[in-house]
């Protein structure tokens, strides 16, 4: 069984021992780091699928071969194995056929399955994307919390927003950072001149998303953003050739031979 890796090139196959691509020449700078890592598979079957390992600034790294009818990826549990990155769960994430197509399904993980969306999509009180390095959550209902204490003594406060809908920062361990009231009908969110800033994150575009408000739809859109925008999955989600995906702090690219 030989390990690959992807040729950034021309996408051809090349064995991990080597350190130029057979097909076109070009050298294979990922070969080295790809020895140490978990592989699955001895080649890509047509009809089947593989996953790729973005290793940053463009390049690929090693490639899993999806042969078998499902594959568990985590921490510590299943197939593809990412042991020090400590965002996994030990059993995170598995991705299976049914039907010929391929699925993606969250093994009840810590921190979920992120999917790069391709269009607008709905959202739903409590749902979360990334954008950036942000991680972001929709809030539509009312904040909560008390406005008068046991001894009816009022609490001292910033004036009360007339609108509920917000869209709140979640920092590590879940605590709550930045929160935005939406005042109008639409928030973009990027780097610079937006209406939500972040401007020390080097991975969010100057104008990244936009989350529009209406009483009968949320929606998230892309802004054409250079790293997209990621929501996470509920439950499993079918996946397409040429999606990319986030477990913990791997991002992964989908690629599906045509049977």
């Amino acid at each position: 069984m030989t390990a690959t890796v992807v040729c950034s090139n021309c996408g051809a196959d090349v064995p991990v021992h080597h350190r130029f691509c057979g097909k076109c020449g070009h050298p294979m700078h990922a070969a080295a780091d790809a020895q140490q890592m978990p592989y699955l598979g001895q080649s890509h079957a047509r009809g089947t699928a593989k996953l790729i390992l973005i290793r940053g600034e463009g390049m690929d790294g090693l490639s899993y071969h999806l042969n078998r009818d499902e594959h568990i990826a985590g921490r510590k549990v299943g197939e593809i194995l990412f042991p020090e990155d400590s965002y996994l769960s030990p059993r995170h994430a598995n991705f299976f056929y049914d039907g010929g197509r391929l699925f993606v399904r969250d093994e009840n993980s810590l921190n979920g399955v992120f999917v790069r969306i391709r269009e607008p999509v709905p959202l739903r009180d409590g749902d979360v994307f990334l954008a950036g390095e942000e991680l972001l959550q929709v809030e539509l209902g009312e904040p909560g919390g008390q406005t008068v204490g046991p001894d009816h003594t009022h609490f001292f406060a910033s004036p009360r927003p007339q609108r509920p809908y917000r869209i709140r920062q979640i920092f590590e361990g879940g605590r709550p950072g930045m929160c935005h009231f939406v005042q109008g009908e639409s928030v973009t969110l990027g780097r610079e001149g937006c209406d939500v800033d972040f401007p020390d994150d080097r991975f969010i575009s100057g104008r990244h998303c936009r989350v529009d408000f209406s009483p009968d739809a949320i929606t998230l859109y892309d802004l054409r953003s250079r790293n997209g925008t990621y929501v996470r999955i509920k439950g499993q989600r079918e996946l397409q050739h040429g999606d990319y995906l986030f477990l913990g702090k791997q991002l992964l690219r989908v690629e599906i031979t045509a049977a």
